[in-house]
């Protein structure tokens, strides 16, 4: 699920040291490219998958500084856009004053809306790669009555809670139908190549199975190029989770809204590990994943619980109060379970690390 419409598979963004603090739209000089045979192959062996940041100094309400972002719960007014979005949760495209095109998902009943904001602030804290979400309010000009918003004066429609998205910097390879990477192509990556570490790889997917990121296939996952594509060849390769919203549930066979997306009954309830000999993650494959039972290491498991250790109370709950949980029943599909408060949903957070911290593994 693209947050942009794709281009042709001739079409590369380019990306250099100056855009990284540009709106997409400013950084899209594109030229021609083509993945040469074997070069997948060696992308992914010099590929990483985290980079050092200072947790405790994390802002989660905020998030990430960056050219074009929104301030919290901002209003935008946008032109409907009537074109086709991938995925089935509640969505539109729309474009702003200035030009550039928007992908907005929206509903209070939408648990994209809140697992995508979560997973994505989360994820930057910690050192991973993400794209940067935005809770907003969203005025709609043009937009049909039947996307459910509310009717205002004008033919305008209010959407709220609603959140957009910024993508994270980097040139996408390869620029094509079939880009992304599988969990099962991991093992591809080679520490002696200059790829990154088990310990990284291990901590990274088991960040997967504590979010309960359902929705695994390779199209969810982005290979980008931090210091862009030249001659063909991909700078820096960074492996980073694209689409997160199906997260802080329960992974499900057919990848559930209800269940998948921000459930705090089904989250907490869910052990991290599998109860049986070794350290083997707690999520099983969705028809469409490729991430299933994964066996963790030790020091992956060390430096992921290093990690989460570091997150305050305070930062944890400002990370649910941005993502306004506390408009998610604690159960989607069951309305007499009634609404969490953000402590509910800090504890359920702390239980989890605390399964992580305090396991041994091989």
């Amino acid at each position: 699920m693209r947050a942009q419409p794709r281009v042709l598979a001739a079409v590369l963004v380019v990306f250099c040291a100056s855009c990284a603090s540009l709106p997409l739209r400013q950084r899209s000089a594109s030229v021609k490219h083509a993945a040469p045979a074997g070069e997948r192959t060696a992308v992914l062996a010099r590929a990483q998958v985290w980079s050092p940041v200072d947790v405790r100094k994390a802002n989660l309400i905020a998030g990430p500084r960056m050219a074009g972002g929104f301030a919290r719960n901002a209003t935008i007014t946008c032109n409907y856009l009537d074109k086709k979005l991938s995925g089935l949760s509640p969505k539109f495209a729309c474009r702003l004053p200035d030009g550039e095109e928007l992908k907005v998902k929206y509903g209070g009943d939408n648990g994209e809306v809140y697992g995508e904001l979560l997973a994505t602030r989360l994820l930057w804290a910690l050192g991973f790669g993400a794209d940067t979400m935005y809770p907003v309010n969203v005025i709609c000009h043009g937009c049909p009555q039947a996307l459910g918003g509310i009717e205002r004066p004008g033919g305008e429609y209010r959407f709220d809670p609603a959140v957009v998205e910024r993508k994270m910097a980097g040139a996408e390879w390869p620029l094509k139908d079939d880009s992304g990477w599988s969990w099962r192509e991991l093992a591809e990556v080679t520490p002696a190549r200059g790829g990154a570490p088990r310990a990284h790889r291990d901590a990274l997917t088991l960040l997967a199975v504590f979010l309960q990121h359902t929705d695994t296939k390779p199209q969810q996952q982005r290979i980008l190029c931090l210091g862009g594509i030249e001659d063909d060849v991909c700078s820096r390769p960074f492996l980073m989770i694209n689409d997160v919203g199906l997260t802080f549930g329960i992974a499900s066979r057919a990848n559930s809204n209800a269940a998948s997306g921000a459930n705090l009954e089904k989250w907490r309830s869910t052990p991290v590990w599998r109860d049986e000999p070794g350290c083997v993650g707690n999520i099983d494959k969705s028809f469409s994943g490729t991430l299933d039972k994964p066996v963790i290491g030790e020091a992956g498991r060390r430096f992921l619980a290093v990690l989460l250790q570091q997150l305050s109370d305070a930062q944890l709950h400002d990370l649910f109060e941005v993502a306004r949980v506390n408009l998610r029943v604690r159960e989607p599909g069951h309305a007499l379970s009634g609404f969490p408060s953000l402590d509910e949903w800090v504890s359920a957070f702390k239980q989890k690390r605390d399964e992580i911290a305090s396991k041994r593994c091989a």
